[in-house]
């Protein structure tokens, strides 16, 4: 063995040349960089802004769907008319004399209003009375002489054709005279007057109305497969736009016996009373005819359904203790008969779900929400 030998086996076991010299240079320049990226992450951390709080839950008025039996009834648009009204007009011709009367007073039956210019029909009422006294002297002195012979049974016969004749002239001069006279055939208010003192009339022109404001009839229509459900003296609720929040009762007192051939309807009319006068003839009304209530409907207050181009629906309170709290959720729902404040789910709820009744626009669909208040779900107070 030689020293070459023992050379050549050294310098195959040593790193090659120069690769110890770029070791280090290596280690650094990593150091450099994980050094950098550290105070990169420590820079993003520290200017990154802190996280967001999550945000409190939302106060709402609430009501916990129950079912609850419903009101039923038949409503139809319908109007006012007097059971008694007239235009008070004259049946002859003649001059206005005497006016008894004014614009929006209430007179009694049978109270002169207006008087026309009566005096010939006095003066030939006064001859024809005087006549039919002479025809009762004449008839009582023939009546004294027949038994004795003194006058025939004929003369009598004719004393009593004319004394009936002229009663019969009396009696025709008295019907001038009622016609001369206008009279409220019953109780009532007048309306405006439309003639004056001394102005000529003829026969059918107007005067001034005379309404009976108490009774009133409600005329209304139905639809005709509506039919087995109208009764005489079932009770129908009127409202009127004139009276905001206040509801007057009539009883069904016809219901017509034939059907429209054009529009298929059942004309209904109900009297309704009217002591205080506050309907008047001619006013349009809602007319409500009660039905059999509807038995364990699901109910909400009309405030909780949200209507949109969508259709109608609810925020539910969704969670286990969804009466105090829970998160926010869009239901849709099929609504059926309102009622008062109320409405009817007839899809998309369930007995026991709660449901948002103000406070709606404010939650988000998944937002929290706590409950600060329940109320009825028929009244939503």
């Amino acid at each position: 063995m030689s020293d070459d030998g023992a050379v050549a086996v050294e310098h195959e076991d040593g790193p090659p040349p120069g690769r110890s010299q770029a070791r280090p240079v290596v280690i650094v320049l990593v150091a450099v960089v994980i050094l950098f990226a550290l105070l990169f992450a420590w820079r993003a951390w520290r200017n990154a802004p802190p996280p967001r709080q999550a945000p409190p839950p939302v106060a709402v008025v609430a009501t916990v769907v129950s079912p609850a039996d419903v009101p039923a009834a038949l409503e139809a648009v319908g109007s006012l008319r007097a059971v008694r009204e007239v235009m008070l007009a004259p049946e002859v011709a003649g001059r206005i004399s005497a006016i008894n009367f004014t614009g929006g007073q209430h007179v009694g039956a049978g109270a002169t209003l207006v008087r026309l210019y009566d005096g010939p029909e006095r003066a030939d009422r006064a001859a024809a009375a005087a006549k039919a006294e002479f025809a009762r002297q004449q008839l009582a002195r023939s009546r004294e002489l027949a038994p004795s012979g003194a006058e025939s049974r004929e003369v009598l016969q004719q004393r009593q054709a004319e004394y009936d004749q002229a009663l019969a002239a009396v009696r025709q001069f008295d019907a001038r005279l009622v016609q001369k006279r206008i009279a409220a055939p019953f109780a009532g208010q007048i309306g405006v007057r439309q003639v004056n003192l001394g102005q000529y009339l003829n026969p059918g022109d107007g005067i001034a109305s005379l309404v009976a404001l108490d009774p009133l009839f409600v005329d209304f229509t139905v639809p005709q497969q509506e039919l087995s459900k109208l009764r005489t003296g079932s009770e129908v609720r009127v409202t009127s736009d004139a009276w905001p929040g206040r509801t007057f009762t009539a009883r069904v007192t016809t219901v017509e016996p034939r059907i429209d051939e054009q529009s298929r309807n059942i004309r209904v009319q109900a009297t309704l009373a009217n002591p205080g006068a506050a309907l008047r003839p001619g006013m349009y009304v809602t007319a409500a005819l009660t039905l059999a209530p509807l038995p364990g409907a699901l109910v909400v207050p009309a405030t909780a359904v949200q209507t949109s181009a969508q259709g109608d629906s609810v925020v539910a309170v969704r969670g286990a203790k969804a009466r105090q709290e829970g998160k926010a959720e869009i239901v849709p729902v099929e609504t059926g008969r309102r009622f008062g404040d109320a409405v009817v789910v007839a899809k998309g709820l369930k007995a026991g779900d709660v449901v948002l009744t103000e406070g709606q626009l404010r939650v988000q669909p998944g937002a929290a929400v706590r409950v600060s208040r329940l109320v009825s779900p028929t009244t939503g107070r």
